[in-house]
């Protein structure tokens, strides 16, 4: 068996930064302002001018964002939100933690994104949002989405948990609507050591509902003027996303650039689909997702290469068994035939070229 690769190489992104974000540890040590102190602000600052939002709240994951973000438009039971299936649970999750509905549309096979044609036929009277997901780090048609929710009068929240640094017709990922929702997950385009995650938006009365919620509700100390959580991100994790931004647009960079070298590495490979880019917007590769015939053979191949392998994922939202009595049997075929068929390939800013064309190799060998 050969050395066995990292799916996401984080000490090698810790190696590469190791100075940067040591000091900014020590800084929070030295100074002991561990919840709310002066990296929270700073962060959120710099995130701001990063995605050219006019505010960003930073808060404990990525489902706290999507969570605080429903709070503040003012979910209720009954209300119906607009989303994908084929997503982390997080998504749909968070919709029926207030008493809503998520009403499921499928995606497009060839992106693994929500299918926007789809959306309008689904909207009802108790409609009040619609939640796509920018999948593998590639924004869904998002102008699209939006001229359907001012038709309607709807809220759109961009589930951007994998997207982050992504752009769409020359706009950042979490600045294309009313909300934008990231994860700093380790494993993240942009990760902490922890939890972490972050809302964008340009309503400044939105913005202050959720600077209010993700603090217990308070628009001062004790005192509660909403409904609220314990939603704060923590200033240690925020310290060491202030020492990763300095390195991000290279890591970026390097996102497209590994990813479009498994591209070329893939293509034509029997048995296997990379996923399309459409040409008005680029992909950070939240994940290095590909879609193959045999996914268990291949999985075994790679394994005994040493190669580690995911599925993102291996049954939708409308199939799981929260969801299942709510749904019909052939709904969202596009997401169940998906679900047989992606595999996530190792992937980060760090992975070798020689790594990647050991992975290649391997699938081409295989039969896939």
């Amino acid at each position: 068996m050969s050395d066995k690769l990292e799916f996401v190489d984080l000490k090698a992104q810790y190696r590469a930064m190791k100075a940067q974000i040591d000091e900014r540890i020590q800084r929070v040590l030295d100074h002991g302002q561990y919840i709310m102190g002066p990296e929270v602000a700073e962060l959120e600052d710099k995130l701001a001018a990063f995605v050219g939002a006019r505010h960003c709240i930073t808060v404990a994951s990525g489902t706290e964002a999507l969570l605080i973000s429903l709070m503040a438009m003012g979910l209720k039971p009954g209300d119906e939100v607009i989303t994908t299936p084929f997503t982390f649970a997080a998504t749909a999750e968070m919709v029926v933690l207030l008493g809503a509905k998520p009403v499921f549309v499928d995606i497009e096979l060839d992106t693994c994104n929500i299918d926007a044609s789809l959306i309008e036929e689904k909207i009802t009277d108790r409609t009040r949002a619609i939640m796509p997901v920018s999948l593998y780090g590639q924004c869904a048609d998002m102008d699209e989405i939006n001229a359907i929710a001012i038709r309607h009068g709807l809220t759109v929240i961009e589930d951007a948990a994998q997207s982050f640094g992504a752009s769409y017709k020359g706009r950042r990922s979490c600045n294309l609507s009313t909300f934008g929702c990231t994860s700093f997950f380790p494993s993240k385009p942009l990760g902490c050591y922890g939890d972490g995650g972050a809302i964008f938006t340009g309503d400044d009365a939105l913005a202050q509902a959720c600077r209010e919620i993700r603090i217990h509700g308070q628009s001062a100390r004790y005192t509660h003027t909403r409904i609220g959580v314990g939603g704060r991100m923590d200033t240690l994790q925020c310290a060491i996303l202030l020492a990763k931004l300095d390195r991000f647009e290279w890591e970026i960079g390097q996102r497209k650039t590994i990813g479009s070298r498994y591209h070329t590495m893939l293509a034509g490979v029997e048995g296997v689909r990379t996923l399309a880019l459409r040409p008005d917007r680029d992909c950070v590769w939240g994940q290095y997702t590909l879609q193959v015939e045999h996914r268990d053979a291949l999985t075994e191949a790679l394994q005994l290469q040493g190669i580690p392998t995911a599925v993102h994922y291996p049954k939708p939202l409308h199939l799981q068994p929260v969801y299942a009595t709510s749904s019909f049997p052939n709904a969202c075929p596009n997401s169940v035939a998906a679900a047989q068929y992606v595999l996530s390939l190792p992937f980060s800013p760090y992975l070798t070229e020689l790594d990647q064309q050991r992975v290649a190799r391997t699938i081409a060998a295989s039969g896939a």
